[in-house]
């Protein structure tokens, strides 16, 4: 017996919705319909975080409590008004990625049970290049959002002396994205190192509460600001994604003003909705202008420190230190003595 299914109008597109009534978040009992409901009604914003960039898709087709499927290929069988982009891995591969051009792909993809969106900090007509600086601040054991917070607006003030502007929103877990426009004028690499140095910079201001340690032995109860979530082929999820929790969270942009006293707690896929409808995309303008890193390159340019660890998964990087555990180097070096 055919499954069940309701068909929606995405602008020139029909939407076929297959199960509409599947049981996605368990927790709230929100349906798959629900879900794709839920992206039809941020689109404005959705799309804007997601429009022409190479995006990555976070599969749920059994629910948030069942395993994920990550894909970042395009699925071989999709629509021919679908678009996609080549990307290359850090390896040398290369493969064909979506590229969303309107919202219509958004549903088509959350009828493919994609709870989240993974979207590269680049282009379709520049993958090389990115026009996003990305700051992760990620809370460790022992430490939580308000933590987070704090470490926000330190990263606030010194975007601010540098004549930056950044747009927070919550992670949709436990920590706080900042995003940054930038000119298209640097690599990876590059982008890689600025933020490496705003990282530092943060540390040294705040070294009671922020780290950039990569090993988490080294971090303590700190919160650690992810510089590596700019390198090649690492994402985060979007502005207005769902995420893969039985209480369908979302990564919510917010104001500065907001994030004083925000609780992420209070946006979810039944929330989030009427606060757009209310307040509009408060990330309108994030594409206005884009800012220069200069000073931040000529910041990692004079840090005797140099480069810091990759991904495990990277093959290794030039100027890149032992990709070694601390605790794990140490007894050999012992040994070598």
């Amino acid at each position: 017996m055919a499954s069940p299914f309701i068909e929606l109008t995405v602008g020139d597109r029909i939407i076929k919705v297959t199960n509409p009534d599947k049981i996605y978040f368990p927790e709230i009992g929100a349906t798959k319909r629900e879900l794709v409901e839920y992206y039809l009604s941020v689109g404005d914003g959705a799309l804007r975080a997601l429009r022409d960039r190479p995006t990555y898709l976070k599969r749920h087709p059994d629910g948030v409590a069942t395993e994920a499927i990550y894909q970042k290929r395009i699925p071989p069988k999709h629509p021919d008004w679908l678009q996609t982009v080549t990307i290359r891995f850090p390896s040398g591969r290369s493969a064909d990625a979506l590229r969303v051009t309107e919202l219509a792909a958004i549903a088509y993809c959350a009828n493919l049970a994609t709870i989240d969106f993974h979207p590269w900090p680049t282009r379709a007509d520049d993958v090389e290049h990115p026009d996003e600086l990305r700051i992760d601040i990620d809370p460790q054991p022992g430490t939580g959002f308000d933590e987070a917070r704090v470490t926000a607006f330190a990263v606030r003030e010194v975007l601010d002396e540098l004549g930056m502007r950044g747009f927070p929103k919550t992670s949709g877990t436990r920590g706080i994205h900042i995003n940054v426009r930038i000119e298209r004028r640097w690599s990876f690499t590059e982008v890689r190192q600025s933020a490496i140095a705003l990282a530092r910079e943060v540390e040294r201001r705040r070294p009671d509460l922020a780290t950039t340690a990569w090993w988490k032995e080294e971090r303590g109860e700190k919160v650690f600001i992810d510089y590596n979530q700019n390198a090649r082929d690492r994402t985060i999820a979007s502005a207005y994604s769902v995420r893969a929790r039985p209480h369908a969270p979302v990564s919510t942009p917010v104001t500065w003003e907001e994030l004083a006293d925000v609780d992420p707690r209070d946006f979810d896929i039944r929330t989030v909705p009427p606060r757009f409808a209310r307040l509009g995309d408060v990330h309108g303008e994030i594409d206005d202008r884009a800012f220069t890193i200069e000073p931040l390159l000529e910041w990692y340019a004079k840090d005797e420190r140099g480069d810091m660890p990759y991904p495990p998964n990277y093959p290794k990087m030039p100027g890149e230190p032992p990709r070694v555990q601390p605790s794990r180097a140490r007894p050999q070096a012992e040994d070598a003595g």
